[in-house]
């Protein structure tokens, strides 16, 4: 008996020091369900925009009790310059980042796509610089480490863009896979939708430094941000194809991604990033972007029969090192600077709050395009 108490005391103590790398991984889980799940149903005809704006109104509501909860009575004012910002933020961040996204799923391969969402931080990066929002610092480790991942992650782009090499076959066939096999890719055109979905989350970043400035309420901006989403898809969509057969919900697969992208893939996703920033840092939950590129590489060669390339998987190899070079770069930038810059990876902001504690927001960007504000308060005790 005495045994057995301690193998649970045991079991106990393992799950609470791995809380963190379970979740991370929870996550990674999610974003390769989502990658599958939609290029299943994009490959089948679903429209893109009734897709993106379902998938918010999902969203909203899975974020909803959060913000109802945890900012319920904060007072809050909204003018005209906040609601200006929710509007830029859903458009760059959501309606056009998700959509142009959606669209280069569609042309490429899941495995393909994740590839250039590793480099979303990079072209941050590289976007700030540009911007003289942050120098190269090429005379510290750190800014060398960064330059390094850039030039690693680019690399690893081109090598999945532009060399295929040996295609290997190591999964089965389905009926889902033969309509995907059957499916013309048109990889020059969804590398361009790509690169546009690249940029455009880069410029949601930066966005969300000004809307938390002004509206410092990570849970109903989230809210607010994707009822706004749903708004812009549902006009943009009605101007594309007012067919209402594209805009009718069955009981589907397309049904089960909506729900699956805008609970899990949307809400959960957020409330544990937020968590693991909170405990470990905001360098932490992006180390396990990589994760997501080998699950879906995997999954998608295993259970929709698409071949594994020698130039992807070079390119994914490239992309990891260079990722977690910069990671490292820039976390030996934060050690060594107290307040940093507007710079890939994440961007801060300071808010006031009572009691003499100082709230740090911290934008986090993942390998799967989230559907909210990835924001968490670290507070420090200033007294």
């Amino acid at each position: 008996m005495n045994r057995e108490a301690e193998k649970m005391v045991g079991v106990k103590e393992w799950f609470r020091s791995s809380q963190a790398v379970l979740s991370m991984l929870l996550v990674q889980l999610f974003a390769t369900g989502m990658q599958l799940l939609s290029r299943i149903i994009l490959v089948q005809g679903t429209f893109i925009f009734a897709l993106i704006a379902y998938r918010h109104i999902v969203a909203a509501f899975c974020v909803a009790p959060f913000a109802f909860y945890f900012e319920w009575g904060r007072a809050k004012k909204f003018t005209w310059s906040i609601w200006f910002w929710i509007f830029i933020n859903a458009l760059v961040g959501m309606t056009m980042a998700l959509g142009l996204f959606y669209y280069g799923l569609r042309d490429t391969t899941a495995t393909y796509s994740v590839n250039f969402l590793n480099l979303v931080p990079i072209c941050t990066f590289l976007v700030s610089i540009i911007c003289r929002m942050e120098k190269l610092g090429l005379q510290t480790w750190g800014g060398k480490a960064k330059s390094m991942g850039a030039i690693l992650c680019v690399g690893g782009a081109l090598a999945t863009s532009l060399y295929t090499g040996k295609e290997f076959f190591i999964g089965h066939h389905s009926h889902h896979t033969h309509a995907i096999v059957a499916h013309k890719t048109h990889m020059l055109r969804g590398t361009f939708y790509l690169v546009g979905s690249c940029f455009s989350y880069t410029a949601w970043f930066i966005v969300q430094v000004k809307l938390l400035k002004v509206f410092p309420f990570r849970y109903t901006g989230t809210m607010l941000a994707c009822v706004m989403a749903a708004i812009q898809s549902s006009i943009i969509g009605v101007c594309l194809d007012t067919n209402k057969a594209s805009w009718r919900l069955q009981w589907n697969l397309e049904l089960i991604t909506i729900v699956y992208s805008g609970a899990l893939a949307t809400a959960a996703t957020f409330c544990l990033i937020s968590w693991a920033i909170a405990i470990k840092g905001p360098t932490y939950p992006p180390m396990f972007n990589p994760l997501a590129l080998v699950f879906v590489a995997l999954s998608e060669a295993f259970f929709l029969g698409e071949p594994l390339k020698s130039g992807t998987l070079l390119g994914m190899i490239l992309i990891i090192m260079g990722l977690y070079s910069f990671l490292w770069g820039k976390k030996k930038e934060v050690q060594r600077l107290p307040q940093p810059n507007v710079a890939a990876g994440e961007v801060s902001s300071m808010v006031t709050e009572p009691d003499g504690l100082q709230a740090t927001a911290i934008v986090v960007p993942s390998s799967s395009p989230k559907d909210g504000l990835v924001l968490e308060i670290e507070k420090v005790d200033r007294r």
